[in-house]
C-alpha cells in the first residue's frame, strides 16, 4: 500500500491543455467536433459529421489505397477469396475420392486395363454423394454456417465502408480539386497542404479556428500513438523471459487487435467514443475501480479467444498453407528472408508518424539491417551445413541425371517428393555457409541500421559484434518463417496472455491513460507525448537540458520525444512549433553549428567518403545513402589524416555534413563567424545537382533529402547522448544563442532553392496552392 500510494504521487492529474493558436469560448468544446462544409453546387453538402477522427482517417486511407476503384476492387476480391477459401476447403473434403487420386484402388469394379490413366474429373464425386457426405458430418455444417455469418458481417462493413469512401470520393473531387485519375501524382504532403489551404478559405471546423498538420495527425493517430508511447514505456505485455528460451518477445496481429478492442474500441473500452475517455478515467478515485473492470474484460475476452481457438487456428493454417506452399516450392529460401516484426514496427515507431512514412523509412533500413544479421555465422553450423548440403545434393544429382535419362523414373513412388525435399534441404544447408569473399563490420553496420531506424538500445554501443545483440536483433528483423509460427500460434497465446499476463499491468495501464492523457480544446483527449512536448517529456541526457522541467518517470524513453520532434519538423517545414519546440530546435541549431566549426569542410569529407560518388554525382539516386556512408567513415578518416591539424569527434563530421546540407557544399553554414554575412547565403546552389533537381519531381525530392537529414539528425543526436554519457552530467554545451532558429535544409531548399526556418510559414507558396486549388 504504501508503495502504491507513492506511485499515486508519480503523475499529476489528468489535465486540459487549451489550444495554443486559439481559446475556445465555454461551452463550445462539442461544437469543436462538428465539421461544415457549404459547397457552391446545390446537391453537395458535407455538414455535421461528429466524427473528425474517422473523416480524416478515410482521407488519409483513400489516398493510400489509390483511390476508389482501387478500394472497391480491393474489398470485393478480399470476400471472393473468403468464399474460395471456404469453398474449396469443404470441396477438397467432402468431394474427391482420394482412394482413386492416389491410385489405392481400381477407378470402378468394372474390368479396366491396369494401363489406364486416371484423370482428375475421375476422382471428382458425384454431386449427390458429394452432398451427402456433407450433410453427414454435422462439425462441417457448423463450421460453414459459422463462415456465412462471418462473411455477411464482412459483406455488410465492406458496403458501409464503401459508403463512406464514395462520399470521400467527392470531397477529394469537389472540395480538394483534386480528380480521381490524379490522385496518384499527388503525394500526401499535397493532400494535406490543400486540408489546411481549404480550411483558411472555407472553414471545416465550427467554430472557426487554424487547422494544423499536428492537428490532422493527432486524429489519425490518436490511439496509435497511446500504443506506441505504452510500448515506449514498456506497459504492454508483451516481453516475457521463458526457461529454455530466455528473453522472448510475442506481439501478433491477433494480439494487437484485441488490445485495441480492450483499451480503445470495445464497450468496456477506456475510451467512450473516437476523441474522448470516459469521465471516470480522468478521476483518481476511481483508478481501482476501473482497472479491477479491465481485468475483468480481459480475461473474459480471452476466454471467448479460447473457445473460438479451434476455428481461429483452422482459419489460419487455411490460410497459410494457400498463400506460402506454391511460393516455398518455387523459392525455398523465401522463408529465409527476413522482416520487421509487429514490434519492431512500435518500437521504432515516431510519435505522429503515419504508416507509409513508418514503411518508407524501415524499408530504407532493411538492406543493412539484412546485411548485418548476415555478417553472423556459426563456424559449428557451417561446417554440418557444408557436409549434410553435399549429401543432399549428391542424392539430388543422381535422381535429376536417372529423370533426364528416363521419365518413366518420375512413374515411381514419391520420387517426386524426393526429389523436392532434397532441393528444400540444400536450400536450407547453403544458407548456413558464409560467403568466404565477404569482409563485414557489425559496428557500422549497425550504425547504419540506427540511420534509417532511429532507434537501437543503448546497450549495443561497442556490442554489435555480441552474440546477444544479435537476439535481440533478432526480436525486432525477425525470418519470415519465425512470423508466420508466430500468426499460426497465435491463436493458442493471445488468450493466454490475456487472462494471465493482462490482468496484473491493468492498474499501470488505468494510470498511464490517466496521467498521460490532454484534452486538446478543438481536437480531444490526445496522448500527451504525442504533443513532442520538450519541456513535459524530454530527456536532458537528448540534448533537452536546461529545455525539460520533465522528472525521470515521464520522460520518453530512447530519446523519443526529441527525435519525434525533429521528424515531424522536417517532415513537416511548415508547420508552426509552439515556443518550448522551437526553443530545443534553435539549441540544436545552435550546437550543429558549434560542432561543425571544428570539422574539416564538408568538401574534404566528402571528397574522401562514398559520399563523393553518391551526392555530387549527377546521376547518382542514391544520395541519402552516400550521406549516412560518409558519417559512419569521417571520425576515422579526419583521425587518421594529417592534413587536419586536431581530431575530429564523429559528431563533429555529422554535424560538418548537416551544415552542408543546409548550405552549399563547402561553404560555412549562414551566420558562422566566418561568414561574410548572416543574410548573405547564395541561394542559387542547392546541396544537390541541378540535374538531379530536375530529375526528381518536387514531392520526391523532398521525402529523400529530408530523409538523409533526418537520417543525419538521428546519427549526431545518438552522437551526443553517447559523449554525454561517457563525459557524465553537466558536460553539455552552453545553451542555445539569443533567436535560435532550424533550417529544414535541403528539403526547403528543394522547393524554394532558399533557406526557410524549421516550421516557418512559406507564405508566397501556400498563396500558389491556393490558386492552383480554385
Amino acid at each position: 500500500m504504501a508503495e502504491q500510494g507513492e506511485k499515486d504521487r508519480e503523475y499529476p492529474e489528468y489535465r486540459r491543455l487549451e489550444d495554443c493558436e486559439e481559446d475556445s469560448p465555454p461551452g463550445e468544446e462539442e461544437e469543436e467536433q462538428l465539421l461544415l462544409h457549404v459547397t457552391e453546387g446545390p446537391t453537395d453538402s458535407w455538414h455535421h459529421i461528429k466524427d473528425l477522427d474517422s473523416f480524416f482517417t478515410k482521407i488519409y486511407h483513400f489516398h493510400q489505397r489509390n483511390g476508389f476503384a482501387c478500394v472497391v476492387l480491393s474489398d470485393v476480391l478480399e470476400l471472393v477469396q473468403f468464399l474460395f477459401v471456404v469453398t474449396f476447403s469443404t470441396f477438397l473434403l467432402c468431394c474427391v475420392d482420394y482412394d482413386v487420386l492416389f491410385a489405392t484402388r481400381p477407378l470402378n469394379h468394372s474390368h479396366v486395363p491396369e494401363h489406364t490413366k486416371v484423370t482428375l474429373p475421375d476422382a471428382v464425386l458425384p454431386a449427390p454423394q458429394c452432398a451427402r457426405r456433407l450433410r453427414g458430418s454435422g462439425w462441417l455444417l457448423f463450421l460453414l454456417v459459422l463462415a456465412g455469418a462471418v462473411w455477411l458481417c464482412r459483406l455488410v462493413t465492406a458496403l458501409r465502408r464503401l459508403v463512406g469512401y464514395w462520399e470521400i470520393r467527392s470531397f477529394y473531387i469537389r472540395a480538394l480539386g483534386i480528380p480521381a485519375e490524379e490522385l496518384c501524382n499527388h503525394s500526401w504532403q499535397s493532400v494535406q497542404a490543400r486540408l489546411l489551404a481549404l480550411q483558411r478559405r472555407q472553414p471545416l471546423c465550427v467554430p472557426r479556428r487554424e487547422l494544423t498538420e499536428l492537428d490532422i495527425h493527432h486524429r489519425i493517430l490518436r490511439f496509435r500513438n497511446y500504443t506506441v508511447a505504452m510500448v515506449n514505456k514498456s506497459l504492454l505485455p508483451v516481453r516475457f523471459r521463458l526457461p529454455l528460451l530466455g528473453p522472448v518477445v510475442f506481439l501478433t496481429r491477433g494480439l494487437q487487435f484485441n488490445l485495441e478492442l480492450l483499451l480503445f474500441r470495445g464497450p468496456t473500452a477506456l475510451f467512450q467514443n473516437t476523441w474522448s475517455l470516459r469521465p471516470q478515467v480522468k478521476r483518481a478515485g476511481a483508478r481501482r475501480a476501473l482497472a479491477r473492470g479491465l481485468a475483468r474484460a480481459a480475461v473474459l475476452l480471452g476466454v471467448a479467444n479460447l473457445a473460438l481457438c479451434p476455428c481461429v487456428l483452422g482459419w489460419r493454417l487455411l490460410l497459410a498453407f494457400f498463400s506460402y506452399a506454391e511460393g516455398l516450392k518455387r523459392a525455398p529460401g523465401s522463408l529465409g528472408a527476413r522482416r520487421w516484426s509487429l514490434y519492431a514496427r512500435h518500437y521504432l515507431r515516431h510519435f505522429n508518424e503515419l504508416g507509409h512514412e513508418l514503411q518508407a523509412r524501415l524499408g530504407r533500413g532493411h538492406a543493412p539491417a539484412t546485411k548485418y544479421m548476415d555478417s553472423f555465422s556459426s563456424p559449428l553450423l557451417a561446417v554440418l551445413a557444408r557436409h549434410v548440403g553435399f549429401f543432399a545434393g549428391s542424392v539430388l544429382a543422381v535422381l535429376i541425371v536417372l529423370t533426364v535419362y528416363d521419365e518413366d523414373v518420375l512413374t515411381v513412388q514419391h520420387i517426386l517428393t524426393a526429389i523436392t525435399l532434397l532441393g528444400l534441404v540444400v536450400t536450407v544447408a547453403r544458407s548456413f555457409i558464409p560467403d568466404e569473399h565477404s569482409v563485414w563490420c557489425p559496428e557500422q553496420l549497425l550504425q547504419r541500421v540506427l540511420a534509417h531506424v532511429h532507434y537501437l538500445p543503448e546497450h549495443w554501443q561497442g556490442r554489435a559484434g555480441r552474440a546477444e545483440t544479435r537476439a535481440e536483433m533478432a526480436q525486432l528483423f525477425q525470418y519470415k518463417a519465425v512470423f508466420i509460427l508466430e500468426e499460426l500460434l497465435s491463436p493458442l497465446v493471445t488468450p493466454l496472455i490475456l487472462i494471465f499476463a493482462f490482468p496484473p499491468r491493468a492498474l499501470e495501464i488505468v494510470d498511464f491513460f490517466r496521467n498521460f492523457t490532454v484534452e486538446v480544446a478543438g481536437v480531444g483527449d490526445i496522448c500527451s507525448f504525442a504533443q513532442l512536448d520538450v519541456r513535459h517529456h524530454g530527456n536532458p541526457q537528448w540534448l533537452s537540458e536546461g529545455h525539460t522541467e520533465a522528472p525521470p518517470e515521464r520522460q520518453a524513453e530512447h530519446g523519443k520525444t526529441e527525435l519525434s520532434l525533429m521528424r515531424f519538423a522536417l517532415s513537416n517545414p511548415r508547420w508552426r512549433p509552439p515556443p518550448p519546440a522551437r526553443r530545443f530546435l534553435g539549441h540544436l541549431q545552435a550546437q550543429v553549428t558549434r560542432d561543425a566549426a571544428t570539422a574539416p569542410p564538408p568538401r574534404h569529407l566528402l571528397a574522401e567518403g562514398p559520399l563523393a560518388a553518391s551526392l555530387l554525382s549527377e546521376d547518382s539516386a542514391l544520395a541519402p545513402e552516400g550521406l549516412v556512408a560518409s558519417v559512419l567513415a569521417a571520425s576515422g578518416l579526419v583521425a587518421r589524416d594529417p592534413r587536419y591539424g586536431q581530431p575530429c569527434s564523429t559528431a563533429s563530421a555529422t554535424a560538418s555534413l548537416l551544415a552542408s546540407l543546409r548550405n552549399p557544399l563547402g561553404t560555412p553554414p549562414c551566420g558562422a563567424p566566418d561568414s561574410p554575412g548572416e543574410h548573405q547565403c547564395p541561394e542559387d546552389r542547392p546541396a544537390l545537382s541541378e540535374s538531379r533537381l530536375r530529375s526528381l519531381s518536387r514531392s520526391a525530392l523532398l521525402a529523400e533529402v529530408a530523409s538523409a537529414e533526418m537520417s543525419l539528425h538521428a546519427i549526431y543526436l545518438h552522437q551526443l547522448h553517447q559523449q554525454q554519457q561517457l563525459q557524465g552530467p553537466g558536460s553539455q554545451p552552453a545553451g542555445a544563442p539569443k533567436h535560435p532558429f532550424v533550417t529544414t535544409g535541403s528539403a526547403a531548399r528543394a522547393s524554394q532553392l532558399r533557406e526557410m526556418p524549421l516550421g516557418g510559414w512559406a507564405e508566397e507558396e501556400e498563396e500558389e496552392e491556393e490558386e492552383t486549388m480554385t
